[in-house]
């Protein structure tokens, strides 16, 4: 099973500001996705730009219209995400609960939403 631990935008990641080389969350950040690594369950972590240097593409009766970024609603916006593979919803709740506070130990330390992925038997079509 895979799950995406994605973490929700706000205000000071959509700043574009990074923090401090020596800010302890890069620390805490590194060390969890170590652990994640070690217990072979990471396929990939990243973080993300702001939405300012980002695109949208809406669809709409058959037409395609692009606009750029920055997005008003930062709620709506991911700012990095963590991909694993785990054995059960439950495992992936464990290390959900052990993510670090996306944004630091102080004040609003952010949000993250923890969403399962499709597998391909998931497609399958009954025989």
């Amino acid at each position: 099973m895979r799950f995406m631990i994605i973490v929700r935008a706000n205000a000071r990641s959509e700043s574009g500001v990074m923090p401090p080389p020596d800010d302890p969350l890069f620390a805490d950040m590194h060390a969890y996705h170590e652990e994640l690594a070690r217990a072979g369950v990471l396929l990939d972590g990243n973080g993300l730009k702001p939405s300012s240097r980002g695109w949208r593409i809406r669809y709409q009766d058959d037409q395609r219209s692009l606009r750029d970024g920055p997005f008003a609603e930062t709620k709506e916006l991911i700012a990095g995400y963590t991909l694993i593979q785990v054995r059960s919803r439950e495992e992936a709740m464990e290390w959900a609960r052990r993510f670090p506070a996306p944004f630091g130990k102080t004040g609003d330390g952010g949000e993250i939403e923890v969403r399962e992925l499709y597998e391909p038997e998931d497609f399958e079509q009954p025989r």
